[in-house]
Parts: C-alpha cells; sequence; structure tokens
C-alpha cells in the first residue's frame, strides 16, 4: 500500500497519469547498465503470467527487478539491472546486498544498482526513476494493483501461477525469456542443476527423508503451528535435494494455492511422518520445542533432528533458493540437512 505521503509525491510527478515520464527527479546517477544486442535482432516476446500477458516488442535495455531474487537471473546471465529490491533477509552486514551477488557484480565490474527500499511494499517512485524497459517479477507476491500501477512504468513479467510460488527453476525460465535469453536460461537452470547433483551425492542420507519448513516459531506462543505450504519454494527444494515432502503436508496443502498454512499444536500428531523440521531461529527455539510437551512428542522434535537457520545471516536464506544463491550456499545447507537426516535415524 503507498503510503499518503508517497501518494502524494507522485500525484505531483504526474505518475498515475503518465507514467512519472515528467518528473524533474526522475533519474538517479547511476552506471549505463543495459543488456546486451540490438533491437535488430530482437523478436517480441509474449509472456502469459497470473496477473495478465505482457508483450515485450523492443530488446529491453534497462531491466529492473522488484522483490525476492529476480535480479540474480539477469545478473547470472551477465545483465546488471539498473535497479533491484534491496535484501534485508540474511543480510548480515546492512548493504541491501547478499555476498553472492557482491561477488556476481565485482566480475563484471559493476557498481551496485539503485536499491528499493520494499519495507512497506513496491516503491513504485523508486522503480519509475530508474527508466527502466522492463520490470522483472517472475517471482513475488505482487497484488493486481501493485501490477496494474507497474505496468505505466514498463512491461512487467509477473508470476506464473500464484504469489510466493514460483520454484527456482521457473523463475529462472519466465525471467530469461523476458530478456530474450531463454537459452542461457536453460544452461543456467543445468549448471545450477549439475552443483545440486554434487552437493546431493556426498550425502545419501538424504535420499527419501521427508522434511517440511516451519515459520518463524514464537518460542513465546507454541499453540499453533505455521508451516510453508507444499506449493512452497522452499518445500518443493527438498526435492531437488532428494528428498520427500511428507504426505501431511500435501493433504494440509491440497485444495489451496497458498505458500503458506497453520495448525493448531493440538493436531501436532499429524506431523508424525515427517523426519526433518526446518525453522527460522536458534538454540532458544529447539529449547521451546523440546520442553513443549505436545511438539516435544513428535519425532523430528524427539529426535532432535531440527535444522535451525539465522536470519541475521546470509545463511538464512539457504531454504529458499536463488540463481546465485544455490551455487554458493547448497553444500552448507545439505550438510545441516544431513546431519539432521543422522539424527533421526538414529545415528
Amino acid at each position: 500500500m503507498i503510503s499518503a505521503s508517497r501518494l502524494a509525491g507522485l500525484t505531483l510527478c504526474g505518475f498515475l497519469a503518465v507514467g512519472l515520464v515528467g518528473c524533474s527527479s526522475a533519474v538517479p546517477d547511476e552506471p549505463e547498465q543495459v543488456a546486451s544486442g540490438t533491437s535488430d535482432d530482437w523478436t517480441p516476446v509474449t509472456i502469459e503470467h497470473a496477473l495478465s500477458t505482457t508483450t515485450i516488442d523492443d530488446r529491453p535495455e534497462r531491466v529492473a527487478t522488484v522483490a525476492w531474487a529476480n535480479h540474480e537471473i539477469p545478473l547470472a546471465l551477465g545483465v546488471v539491472p539498473v535497479g533491484m529490491a534491496a535484501s534485508t533477509w540474511g543480510d548480515d552486514d546492512g548493504d541491501g546486498v547478499h555476498p553472492w551477488v557482491e561477488e556476481r557484480l565485482e566480475e563484471l565490474d559493476a557498481q551496485t544498482p539503485v536499491l528499493f527500499d520494499e519495507t512497506d511494499g513496491i516503491d513504485f517512485e523508486a522503480v519509475a526513476n530508474t527508466r527502466p524497459d522492463v520490470i522483472l517479477a517472475g517471482y513475488s507476491g505482487l497484488s493486481q494493483e501493485d501490477y496494474d500501477t507497474l505496468s505505466k512504468i514498463a512491461p512487467v513479467v509477473a508470476y506464473p501461477e500464484a504469489p510466493w510460488a514460483t520454484p527456482w527453476r521457473e523463475t529462472v525460465e519466465i525471467n530469461s525469456k523476458a530478456l530474450g535469453m531463454a537459452d542461457e536460461g536453460a544452461q543456467l537452470i543445468a549448471d545450477i542443476e549439475a552443483g545440486i547433483a554434487d552437493a546431493v551425492a556426498e550425502h545419501p542420507e538424504l535420499e527419501g527423508a521427508t522434511a517440511m519448513m516451519v515459520t518463524h516459531v514464537d518460542v513465546n506462543d507454541l499453540s499453533e503451528i505455521s508451516f510453508y505450504s507444499a506449493h512452497d519454494t522452499r518445500s518443493k527444494f527438498f526435492e531437488d535435494l532428494g528428498m520427500e515432502v511428507p504426505a501431511s503436508l500435501e493433504e494440509l496443502s491440497a485444495g489451496s494455492d497458498s505458500f503458506s498454512g497453520s495448525l493448531s499444536a493440538e493436531r501436532a500428531d499429524v506431523f508424525e511422518d515427517v523426519d526433518i523440521f526446518v525453522t527460522y531461529g536458534g538454540q532458544d527455539l529447539i529449547d521451546a520445542l523440546e520442553a513443549d510437551p505436545l511438539l516435544s512428542q513428535l519425532p523430528a522434535v524427539e529426535n532432535g533432528a531440527i535444522v535451525t537457520l539465522p536470519g541475521d545471516s546470509p545463511l538464512g536464506t539457504v531454504a529458499n533458493p536463488t540463481a546465485l544463491q544455490v551455487s554458493s550456499m547448497v553444500d552448507d545447507y545439505v550438510e545441516l540437512l544431513a546431519e539432521a537426516a543422522r539424527a533421526s535415524a538414529g545415528e
């Protein structure tokens, strides 16, 4: 939602009427960051997604991205965005850029793009100020209103099916297609898959283990279990790692495309088929789960098969794979899961 002050600023610039083209403060100082190729070898691209159908008539030279992860696809393909969302989760130094993104920018000899502050939602004015030719949001939670507003700035590529539920492969596919780099996107997927396979090969104990991700548990109130559904990218990633989504989670996720859900702790026994819990937190969370009279009886808790991820470290992001992050962090994540799998097996 746009705040009253921001909406007033947008109105003064004529944003809602003319897409901010007349705003005098429109372009921040920045290096020229454009996609490769020429308009002569461009074939218009049409992409159907959950919010509309988007046609990109000309080769996008100025690429902006919003929401989580989308900026990593153009960067992986050698295209530096003119603007991207600042990363706050797992940002250990407060600069809004994860270490694998910093490394890629250095490889491309590029400066950090304009960072959009999305604390209160999409910063439409900041996006417009970067004068993008296309806006990538293949993995996002855009509302129809968000999409319509962004579309006044440039063609927008939204999620293909449901908000916050685009698996990493599809995120690469839809965003790379928008750049006219579908073949390069396919190669990127193959390279990432090879890296994942190498990591998993070192830990056969993961094969067939069931896992689910419990979300942001409040140690002071364990009356409910909140979880990411079987539709969520974190759950789907377990399958990439040779693991399985438990039948209990599949059943609870049926009939809805939501990426999350919750269940009363009194019904916690439905998760008896879960070998491993993954969640955000630390030892205080483990202590609380082990002390709880209901949750302590679950096999994953009883066996100590819990992976806790810190929110103030890049490691905290590993459960939700992204194009550059997964190659950088998959070994660490697999090690944590393998340790939990051994605990589940009583080893």
